[in-house]
């Protein structure tokens, strides 16, 4: 893997909680954007862990965006400080910040004990890839909590909050290298190789998935590690757009 860059955190819960899982975002966002996760699993005890992802929110900045250096940041982010230093339980990550995931866990068994996929960009698509391009073209041209809630009206006043800074904060040439640096975004063979178990919380095929009824479902369904539930009447980003049932399919995996 490439070298990795350290990633900035924002934490839900108590230090010293028994159990710790690691947030990761999606392309454009931050992880901030990830509280939703963050502060369900801090209440149930948990100690929750969100990264910024290269080129995004406060990361550093490079000129490596393939999927491979997402990896390899996500690979070196450990509970604890310093190379090796312990396990996570659980991995959480959305789209971009899932086939990363599934990339780092590929490589290292040891990473985390279990993977949550939300609506993960395992391989996409042409048709994807072009609603990914003009979804990342609208929040650049026009970053404003205004223009995120004109398209977003039933969001939660933070999510439209921090959906617009994320767009402030991330750089746009990074997310345009990202989709440019990997013209084969297809992780699913590194999927057929993940190990331990992994839920996708996929989106509503009716609303938009990037997942679900896609090539990518098809491709990693012989892993009998993974399985997949929907967020009914939920777009791309369910715990933006359903929230409370995105973390009961949350829960009702982790019982």
């Amino acid at each position: 893997m490439p070298a990795p860059v350290a990633l900035p955190r924002l934490s839900w819960g108590a230090a010293s909680a028994g159990r710790r899982a690691l947030l990761i975002h999606g392309l454009g966002s931050n992880g901030a954007l990830m509280w939703r996760y963050g502060a369900a699993l801090a209440d149930a005890g948990w100690r929750a862990d969100a990264v910024d992802l290269r080129g995004h929110g406060t990361a550093p900045r490079t000129l490596d965006y393939t999927l491979d250096s997402y990896a390899a940041d996500v690979a070196a982010t450990r509970p604890d400080a310093g190379a090796g230093a312990g396990i996570w339980d659980l991995v959480i990550g959305h789209s971009l910040g899932g086939a990363a995931s599934v990339l780092a866990a590929a490589a290292d068994p040891s990473w985390t004990r279990r993977l949550v996929l939300i609506d993960p960009a395992l391989a996409l698509t042409d048709h994807d890839r072009d609603i990914v391009r003009d979804s990342q073209t609208r929040s650049f041209d026009d970053p404003s909590q205004a223009a995120v809630r004109a398209e977003h009206p039933d969001w939660h006043p933070q999510d439209i909050e921090l959906k617009a800074l994320s767009a402030q904060q991330a750089s746009r040439w990074a997310v345009e290298q990202t989709s440019a640096q990997n013209p084969d975004w297809d992780v699913t063979d590194a999927a057929l190789q993940v190990a331990v178990p992994t839920h996708v919380i996929a989106s509503d095929p009716g609303v938009y998935s990037i997942f679900r009824g896609k090539p990518a479902e098809a491709a990693v369904a012989p892993n009998p590690h993974f399985s997949v539930s929907v967020v009914a009447d939920a777009g791309h980003s369910p715990h933006r757009d359903r929230p409370e049932a995105t973390i009961e399919a949350l829960f009702a995996v982790l019982a």
